[in-house]
């Protein structure tokens, strides 16, 4: 089938001209001659003596140093917590309500709900004494709940 191809196409499939022999630059593995294996006598007067070698340096794996951030920043948190607790008076809260009983607690309000509009909402079942939008306390921005104090207990239940 190939003798028809012409005669550009037909040189791509001639056999290419043999390898020529060179000998090799150097004696082969075998034919070498070696000196043979020595021991390590003559050198170990450069070796370290142990008494002088400095302990190995522990390095510090990603997990270790996860786990060792991870435990400071709890640490942090907690030696925090206890000193906010121990400052922590509940009388002297202004944000407080003063009866549990007659506070309703609001969640899930629009951030753009103020005072005004939850008052007028809510002030259809009673007297209301006091209304706190919880805040918060980094940028200010609403929280998205609120805390309605009612003058009576009732007034919470309708």
């Amino acid at each position: 089938m190939t003798q028809f191809l012409p005669p550009n196409l037909l040189a791509l499939f001639a056999p290419r001209d043999p390898i020529p022999f060179l000998p090799p630059p150097c004696k082969l593995p075998h034919e070498k001659k070696t000196r043979g294996y020595t021991g390590i006598a003559e050198f170990v007067k450069f070796f370290e003596d142990p008494s002088e070698t400095p302990p190995p340096v522990k390095v510090e794996t990603r997990e270790e140093r996860l786990e060792r951030r991870r435990r400071e920043r709890a640490e942090q948190v907690a030696y925090k917590l206890e000193q906010e607790i121990a400052i922590w008076d509940p009388y002297t809260n202004g944000q407080a309500t003063t009866d549990p009983f007659k506070t309703l607690f609001v969640a899930r309000i629009n951030y753009d709900t103020s005072e005004s509009k939850l008052r007028r909402e809510f002030e259809i079942y009673g007297p209301i004494k006091k209304i706190v939008v919880v805040h918060n306390t980094v940028n200010g921005k609403p929280r998205g709940y609120a805390f309605i104090e009612y003058e009576h207990e009732r007034d919470m239940h309708v």
